[in-house]
């Protein structure tokens, strides 16, 4: 199938380029930017391309997944990335999403925008839970307010 006289993969490449590029970026990449990128795949993947990276790597938090799969939301396939790894990526935002990568975020080449949007730290939170089910309360509650902060893109952005 073709679309203005493109071929499929043409017209993929074309609907892509029109997405804004949004790379949400914490320490670790193992929670709160996981979340925010699937949350963003999941309600904003017509008019956003979201990636995730942190500044070092801490794997794949487990209650983080389960968190977003109790909403529907599977980033069980997603994996803990370095910001190197998307080395010559061209983002139009950049959101940290704790403290300490917005404190240590490098400049960006071109037109991105650095925006910080800060969200507490659900395993730092759950550390002095006696149980998982205790756990799981921090990681919930820091799901939705990603998914309310999500919502909003990429209006957002512009305020």
């Amino acid at each position: 199938m073709t679309c203005c006289n493109l071929t499929s993969q043409e017209n993929d490449k074309r609907i892509m380029a029109d997405r804004l590029k949004i790379l949400f970026l914490c320490t670790g990449n193992s929670c709160r930017s996981q979340m925010a990128e699937g949350w963003t795949r999941r309600l904003k993947g017509p008019v956003i391309e979201t990636f995730s990276a942190g500044i070092e790597t801490h794997g794949l938090n487990k209650l983080a997944v389960r968190a977003m799969s109790e909403a529907g939301v599977d980033i069980s396939r997603q994996r803990s990335k370095m910001l190197d790894e998307l080395a010559g990526e061209q983002f139009d935002f950049v959101i940290t999403v704790c403290d300490h990568a917005h404190e240590s975020c490098p400049l960006f080449p071109g037109n991105t925008r650095v925006i910080h949007v800060g969200f507490d730290d659900p395993p730092r939170l759950a550390a002095k839970a006696a149980t998982e089910a205790e756990a799981m309360v921090h990681y919930r509650r820091v799901r939705d307010e990603i998914r309310d902060f999500v919502k909003q893109l990429p209006d957002i952005l512009t305020k």
